[in-house]
């Protein structure tokens, strides 16, 4: 064992996480026991709990740490690289597991479903998403693909490559959606002219546009319910 960190198996018996685990279960734990897991170990000076327990501390819990940077990770005394690493793939390994939802078998029928789907991958982006969702004749979620990353721009968003991919999967139609960082869903005229366009080429080719959802921060509004489709 290093001489400068603490190993979980030298922390206070009754403060084992991994042994409280295998005897009770994940979902059990706290917050701070799955983090001081992860970690592994702790410094010379601090041990893996307290280390998981500042970590939590610094982001105000797991809201902010979600969205942590390699480099605001090696910030804190405790944690370098390797740790640093280590949270990351974990974060975006439970975010991609979040994101499957079954997506060959959730059904949209209504603007919530699609707002659900998509709401917590998207609502606290950085930068604008404009994000498609294809469906069968179901309306069950074939394929989901982010297809343009900026600001919204009705010259920018090309139909052709909405559209492309709908064709490729054999989509019978689609939902749009995109994200406001600044968390008021409240749609820009742009927003509008992006949806009449998508709408316009959708009648022309029999793929239909069954909404546009801005999703803000909890918080959505569908450009169909606006009366804009």
């Amino acid at each position: 064992m290093s001489e400068t960190s603490i190993m979980i198996k030298d922390v206070p018996k009754g403060d084992r996480p991994r042994e409280r685990l295998m005897e009770i279960g994940p979902t059990h734990l706290s917050n701070q026991e799955l983090l001081a897991i992860l970690l592994g170990s702790g410094t010379k000076k601090e041990s893996v709990m307290n280390l998981a327990h500042r970590l939590l501390v610094h982001f105000e819990g797991l809201t902010l740490l979600k969205g942590a940077t390699i480099e605001e990770l090696t910030s804190i005394r405790g944690i370098g690289t390797a740790k640093a690493v280590q949270l990351l793939s974990a974060i975006e390994m439970g975010k991609r597991i979040q994101l499957l939802k079954s997506a060959d078998r959730y059904i949209i029928r209504s603007p919530e479903d699609g707002a659900d789907f998509v709401m917590e991958e998207m609502r606290e982006l950085k930068q604008e998403h404009f994000v498609c969702l294809f469906l069968n004749t179901k309306n069950q979620v074939i394929h989901r693909q982010t297809v343009f990353i900026g600001s919204l721009n009705a010259s920018l968003v090309h139909p052709r490559e909405v559209f492309k991919e709908a064709v490729r999967r054999s989509a019978a139609s689609i939902i749009c959606a995109h994200n406001h960082p600044s968390g008021d869903p409240a749609p820009s005229q742009e927003d509008i002219q992006v949806t009449r366009r998508l709408q316009e080429c959708g009648k022309m080719i029999g793929i239909e546009l069954l909404d546009h959802l801005v999703i803000g921060d909890r918080k959505f509004v569908s450009l169909k319910e606006k009366g804009y489709l």
